[in-house]
């Protein structure tokens, strides 16, 4: 029952903040510089077809009364209609998320068992030299910019080094999985910045369980290395290391946006800056809200399973 309990709150603030995220995505949208109806009427549009367009999208009524019924349309599972193509963006979201989950997935596959082995050597030896020297390689991968990443990759296994190649294009209908060599580098760049980020709050944790009385007495029966790292840190440190992970996903899951735009890759990312580019209202706010519900969900789950795995988190 107390889980229960626990669940629902987090449900319940998960809406929460859901509802406010909302209106942060559709006041962002609002202050966009250009008009979208000016963009879908056309640069040689008279004022009169602008002054039809806007009426015809429902640009000319009160931003509050457009909200309510957005906001109302998500919650029937109904993300309206984008501007651009006239697409339901419900069927694009359906389309183009699974793409970057997938992304998303691989880059987690290959950061993870570096990031849990990295951040337990370093843990486990605080203060000393291996400690410090996997905590500033890291600290300065952090700070690079996933585009600087991407474009480096680019440049030495698609140009110096040709083996890759530049574009991941994706034939229509067809699954990036039919062409994995179109996946190496847009994963290779979000693994570096996976990687990066839960090898420090691994490392965190790791440290500050290394120092309980329970494993310096494990030390003092002689138990070191790998079986002090495997039998008595790492248990301790998984709940923490569940929420680590979990914040890494959602990261990984936003880095998205930008990989795919370098790498012209058909994920939702992509969607999102065409329809920034082109205006597409309903097109943005759809794919943003969705976003922000997957980062939601992703962080839930990472907190029930810490506390499932963490016996004081039951209390």
């Amino acid at each position: 029952m107390t889980m229960l309990r626990y669940v629902i709150r987090r449900l319940v603030l998960a809406a929460v903040v859901l509802v406010l995220l909302s209106v942060a995505v559709f006041a962002a949208t609002e202050v966009l510089p250009g008009d979208a109806g000016d963009v879908v009427a056309g640069v040689d549009a008279s004022p009169e077809e602008r002054a039809r367009v806007r009426a015809e999208l429902g640009l000319d009524r009160p931003a509050v009364m457009r909200y309510l019924d957005w906001a109302s349309g998500a919650v029937r599972g109904d993300l309206g209609t984008g501007f651009v193509g006239r697409r339901a963006v419900a069927d694009v979201v359906a389309d183009r998320l699974p793409n970057s989950l997938l992304l998303a997935a691989l880059a987690l596959v290959v950061a993870v068992p570096i990031a849990v082995a990295l951040g337990l050597a370093a843990g486990m030896r605080a203060g000393r030299p291996l400690d410090r020297w996997i905590s500033g390689v890291t600290q300065a991968m952090v700070g690079i910019p996933e585009f600087v990443t991407a474009g480096l990759l680019l440049a030495v296994f698609a140009v110096w080094w040709p083996v890759l190649p530049q574009v991941s294009l994706v034939p229509l209908g067809a699954s990036p999985l039919h062409a994995p060599e179109i996946l190496v580098l847009p994963v290779l760049t979000l693994s570096v910045v996976g990687l990066a980020a839960a090898t420090r709050l691994i490392r965190a944790s790791a440290a500050d369980i290394s120092a309980t009385p329970y494993v310096e007495s494990a030390r003092l029966n002689g138990v070191y290395g790998l079986r002090l790292a495997v039998r008595h840190v790492l248990p301790g440190a998984w709940g923490p290391a569940v929420q680590a992970l979990a914040l890494t996903t959602a990261g990984l899951v936003g880095g998205t946006v930008v990989v795919e735009n370098v790498f012209g890759y058909p994920g939702i990312g992509r969607e999102l800056q065409l329809a920034v580019a082109g205006r597409d209202i309903p097109m943005v706010q759809g794919i943003a809200l969705s976003l922000c519900a997957v980062t939601l969900v992703t962080l839930l789950i990472g907190d029930v399973i810490a506390r499932l795995i963490d016996p004081r988190g039951a209390a």
